[in-house]
């Protein structure tokens, strides 16, 4: 079921209320790419600056959109076990397919209380949803490990997913190790993706993409191509994808009256740059991500330049769906100067 790609999507802004029109219509762009599910309300979706009315509202759309096309997966996690039950049994009486539950962030239980404390008492609360563990150290600071996953899979069957973001392929391989071979493991890295599917010791089933918010044919058919067997192929549209792919997170150094600073623009916000060159329904970040660096708003214009010109068939999807001409949108000086802030 879960086997494929699935986009993380964006949660789009006007003046800073949710854009439910511009949703929807990103919703209807998946679709009509083949996508093999949506997952509403993750960190790209910006889901820890969302209230929960409005992470209600995101994840009901998402759920009546997708029913009986697609895959539904629903950000619920939380640093507070409460909370995120509230929000699953939302999600769950929405229609949800299954629940993402992040790490708890910042309070820092260890992987037993992230075991014992908040994934099992959620699944077995919620025994016939599937149940997907978010991996992400980087992110969180806390760490559920794979034995204790291996564990909560042993106790509750339906926690068989993982979505593996710690970047570490000793990790995954531990996983695998620990939680059989019918357990299914998501990339949570696009860069990524194609090393753990080969890994024959991780062998993972597909990705939660950030990248497939722009591109989900192309992401879409690099990962069913890996798994059909058709690695030539694969690694093709892989090769094609990795400007975009670089884009995840873009490192930059700008001066600054004390001298150079260290930029680090995390997703979404080079996603959401990239999204509003293109003339996609996006919007900015919500505070207290901003904007890029002029610097760094310049490799995303780049990254589509090359893309672009070496491999337009990635983003005429886009183009025809949503209208725009790229080409325009690549010269325009104006909103290349509106998508950063002023160098230092």
């Amino acid at each position: 079921m879960f086997a494929g790609c699935h986009t993380a999507l964006i949660t789009p802004f006007k003046s800073d209320a949710i854009d439910v029109a511009g949703l929807e219509k990103l919703i209807a762009f998946q679709l009509e790419n083949d996508i093999t599910g949506i997952l509403a309300v993750g960190t790209t979706g910006e889901s820890p600056v969302l209230s929960w009315q409005e992470h209600n509202q995101v994840v009901a759309t998402v759920s009546k959109m997708t029913r009986g096309k697609c895959v539904c997966i629903a950000g619920t996690g939380s640093n507070n076990t409460s909370e995120a039950l509230t929000a699953s049994r939302l999600a769950v009486d929405d229609g949800a397919d299954a629940l993402l539950l992040v790490d708890p962030y910042y309070n820092g239980p260890s992987s037993q209380e992230i075991r014992k404390e908040y994934v099992i008492p959620i699944a077995e609360e919620f025994p016939d949803t599937t149940i997907i563990p978010y991996v992400i150290p980087g992110r969180t600071g806390v760490q559920l490990l794979p034995e204790d996953l291996a564990l909560c899979y042993q106790q509750c069957p339906n926690v068989n997913v993982v979505k593996e973001a710690t970047g570490n392929l000793e990790n995954m391989r531990r996983t695998r190790q620990c939680c059989g071979k019918k357990f299914t493991i998501l990339s949570g890295d696009d860069g990524l993706t194609l090393d753990m599917i080969a890994d024959k010791e991780i062998k993972a089933s597909g990705v939660i993409s950030v990248l497939a918010n722009v591109a989900p044919k192309t992401v879409g058919d690099m990962v069913r191509a890996h798994l059909a067997g058709d690695n030539a192929t694969a690694q093709k549209l892989g090769d094609a994808l990795a400007p975009l792919f670089g884009l995840v997170t873009v490192m930059t150094q700008e001066a600054s009256p004390f001298g150079d600073v260290t930029c680090r623009a995390r997703n979404p916000l080079a996603l959401k740059t990239l999204m509003q060159l293109l003339g996609l329904p996006s919007g900015p970040c919500r505070r207290p991500l901003g904007k890029m660096s002029p610097s760094g708003a310049a490799v995303v214009i780049e990254a589509v330049r090359t893309t672009w010109d070496h491999n337009p068939e990635i983003l005429q999807p886009l183009v025809e769906f949503f209208e725009v001409d790229i080409e325009a949108r690549l010269d325009d000086q104006t909103l290349h100067k509106e998508l950063s802030y002023p160098s230092y």
